[in-house]
């Protein structure tokens, strides 16, 4: 695993990261009072290609060591155009997965509890990011590097988005925009967004993500906003 060996004083993090990502998954369900939905117009362009323009670079992270995705616009911006998804819902995702501390070294600490955990600030897992790379302009990048640089993690989401568009039907039943299933499978896989596609309803998980999508929609719009 790529990375400085974490020093003494992170012992003590897991612990107490587990203690707030406990209190964050708590409300990780809200719904708003009043959510605006996501645009029911296409949010990709099933050819579009791959960026030319590598991901490495990070977004400099604040000096007091907070984190706001609204950090991440100009990345935000910039893959999601080349990607050919929606920047609006891609900077609503990160948004989303901001419910955890995004300190590289904290990351990796609660990665040694959990192997199984997800990396950057668009929490993306180790299989994912595998498959989303390859034939892209980031290839060669690995995902332990996602924790350090968050344009790359950003990348790599908006090609996720724009591999799942690949994947839905040309049409479906009424009940979910298309910005909507592909939060769901960013969420819960493609497997499952074919099947809320074709009528079946998200389970409760999955509904609380796109709820929780729905309450970022408008700040995530004014993030992105030129």
């Amino acid at each position: 695993m790529a990375g400085s060996r974490v020093r003494w004083r992170w012992l003590v993090l897991p612990g107490a990261a587990l203690a707030v990502w406990a209190v964050a998954h708590t409300d990780h369900g809200t719904v708003p009072d009043a959510a605006p939905r996501p645009s029911a117009t296409s949010s990709a362009a099933p050819d579009a290609t791959p960026s030319a323009t590598p991901g490495g670079g990070a977004t400099p992270p604040r000096p007091d060591g907070a984190y706001d995705p609204a950090d991440c616009a100009a990345a935000v911006r910039k893959y999601a155009t080349a990607a050919g998804v929606h920047p609006q819902l891609l900077m609503a995702i990160l948004y989303n997965e901001a419910y955890k501390p995004h300190d590289p070294a904290l990351e990796r600490a609660w990665q040694r509890y959990k192997p199984d955990a997800a990396f950057g600030v668009a929490n993306m897992h180790r299989a994912a990011f595998d498959e989303v790379k390859r034939g892209r302009d980031f290839a060669d990048r690995k995902w332990e590097e996602l924790p350090d640089d968050r344009n790359l993690a950003v990348e790599a989401a908006a090609w996720y988005l724009h591999d799942l568009n690949r994947q839905l039907p040309a049409r479906w039943p009424a009940g979910h925009t298309r910005d909507e299933l592909l939060t769901l499978g960013y969420n819960a896989g493609a497997g499952n967004m074919l099947a809320f596609a074709r009528g079946t309803p998200p389970g409760g998980q999955a509904q609380s993500y796109l709820d929780r999508l729905h309450e970022n929609w408008t700040q995530a719009g004014r993030a992105v906003a030129p």
